[in-house]
């Protein structure tokens, strides 16, 4: 091909572009690309998220500690709570009436009680433990509560040991393997429900209580003669009552005068009263005081 046709050809191919050009600009001044169309050419531009960020951890989801008688538990009816009373009253009557019955089997009694007593607090700490291991429920304040009630449940039970109240083999066997059943109750309660376990304790405590109560205005006379058992003395006069204090959920702060058993048993029976005020309280709130934590505005005597 010449060289001038050659050069004919070039022109009109750029001409042609040059119309193509200047008929797309035209277009685009009259139709100016809309917003969704920005953002789509945005995000399809923009380069992806670096690997550390696909990879970080998600953020954890916050705690709430709520009150346990509507997320750590679910509230009683009326029923359940009679039902609790009831069994508490049947086990008195069928055990406590018909295997120690009598004068001289008070110690013995008490020693049983003391024996069951304290169980709940330990299945309450277990069960707690094993929330606070997978991260389900962590209340520091609670364990230590709960161990507090357990080691002043422990010097009653000394204390009617120390009374003579577990000579017999029958009256350790029967108390001890109760406990044992006993345990895995409560454990039980408190995994499926903490409120209907706590009630059934204050029930338990409640016994106590009343079951003390009644003795003291039976034997005062006799008991202000007797002497004070050294465990007593140990725990309610000169130990050391951080433990002591720690289970006072009322704000009080008690210091026993012990001078004689009487005293020893009305000591032992506030304890009970001081158990049931906590075992209800936690029923209905999650936060319960403590002197030893300045919560508590009480007079130092």
């Amino acid at each position: 091909m010449p060289n001038n046709s050659r050069r004919l050809v070039l022109l009109t191919c750029l001409a042609a572009c040059s119309d193509r050009a200047a008929s797309f600009s035209r277009s685009a001044a009259l139709h100016p690309p809309s917003v969704g169309a920005h953002r789509h050419l945005a995000t399809t531009s923009a380069s992806p998220p670096p690997l550390s960020a696909s990879l970080a951890p998600p953020e954890p989801e916050e705690r709430s500690d709520a009150n346990p008688s509507t997320k750590f538990g679910s509230p009683l009816s009326d029923s359940v709570k009679d039902a609790n009373r009831f069994l508490i009253g049947f086990l008195k009557g069928t055990i406590f009436d018909t295997f120690f019955a009598g004068e001289e089997r008070d110690f013995a009694r008490f020693y049983a009680l003391e024996t069951i007593a304290r169980v709940p607090y330990f299945s309450y700490l277990s069960v707690l433990h094993l929330y606070e291991t997978l991260g389900k429920w962590r209340r520091a304040k609670y364990l230590k509560l709960h161990f507090a009630e357990s080691w002043n449940e422990l010097h009653h039970l000394l204390i009617m040991e120390e009374l003579g109240g577990n000579v017999r083999f029958f009256d350790r066997f029967l108390a001890q393997h109760i406990a044992f059943g006993y345990y895995a109750v409560v454990m039980a309660l408190y995994l499926i429900n903490p409120v209907q376990a706590y009630n059934l304790n204050q029930d338990v405590e409640e016994h106590a209580f009343a079951t003390y109560d009644e003795y003291l205005r039976e034997n005062e006379e006799k008991l202000k003669t007797m002497p004070a058992p050294k465990v007593a003395i140990e725990y309610y006069v000169d130990g050391d009552f951080y433990m002591f204090d720690e289970f006072q959920t009322e704000c009080e702060m008690r210091r026993p005068n012990i001078e004689n058993l009487y005293d020893v048993f009305v000591a032992i029976r506030d304890d009970e009263a001081a158990h049931v005020k906590t075992m209800e309280k936690l029923q209905t709130e999650l936060d319960v005081s403590s002197i030893n934590d300045g919560e508590c505005e009480v007079e130092i005597f």
